[in-house]
């Protein structure tokens, strides 16, 4: 809980691996929460789409930090909760696309385009919000109110994910989320969280009312 000029912020911060539901558990908390919905991941996965796009080396630091200044990221209030608006407008399907996926790790993991980020996700946070996202909680907002980990089993990630993008893509999504994991452990450094929530065996609104009795017990001791 961050409090400047006399107001209290409400920050939760979520990471957790592909598949474990974060969007979806951030999405809902941030409706109930009545703030601002912040999906990290597209912004990363918005500059690899403008790296794609203009033939820039996923491996070129400088050029994509210049290509991340270019986007242009807000908040769009007219939707409940608002949400993140790429370049003045939604994000674009383009986005999911197997060709942003096999490089967006390559480009997230450039020092200068991490410093861009997370000057930009303070922004958008900076009155509140619930945001998902690998470093979330312990660089951009290590004073989160809470921080949260969603974890699940790897055979019910790859469930959840293949529903999404149709059964029959069962075995893609399993390489994809193996091959996700494994990047992960080489790349994303320790999380910090104050609960982690294994939703393996949870729907989604069991997931909802474990992590809003956390924010409102959080809240309650901040008070």
């Amino acid at each position: 809980m961050r409090v400047e000029g006399g107001m209290v912020r409400t920050l939760i911060a979520i990471d957790g691996p592909a598949g474990s539901g974060k969007s979806t558990l951030a999405r809902r908390l941030a409706v109930a929460l009545e703030v601002p919905y912040v999906n990290t991941g597209l912004m990363y996965r918005a500059l690899a789409l403008r790296a794609i796009q203009e033939g820039v080396d996923p491996q070129d630091e400088p050029a994509l930090e210049r290509l991340a200044a270019e986007i242009g990221f807000d908040l769009d209030r007219s939707l409940q909760p608002a949400e993140l608006q790429i370049g003045g407008r939604a994000s674009d399907p383009a986005l999911m696309s197997r060709e942003v996926e096999s490089s967006v790790s390559i480009v997230a993991r450039h020092p200068a385009v991490r410093r861009f980020m997370r000057d930009e996700q303070r922004r958008l946070g900076e009155a509140g919000a619930v945001m998902e996202g690998r470093d979330i909680g312990s660089v951009v907002f290590p004073d989160a109110t809470l921080r949260i980990y969603l974890e699940a089993r790897p055979e019910a990630r790859v469930i959840r994910r293949a529903l999404e993008r149709g059964a029959s893509e069962t075995p893609e999504v399993q390489t994809a989320i193996a091959a996700r994991d494994a990047r992960d452990r080489k790349n994303v450094p320790a999380v910090e969280a104050d609960l982690v929530i294994d939703s393996t065996d949870l729907d989604a609104d069991q997931v909802l009312a474990e992590a809003l009795a956390a924010v409102r017990r959080r809240m309650e001791e901040g008070r």
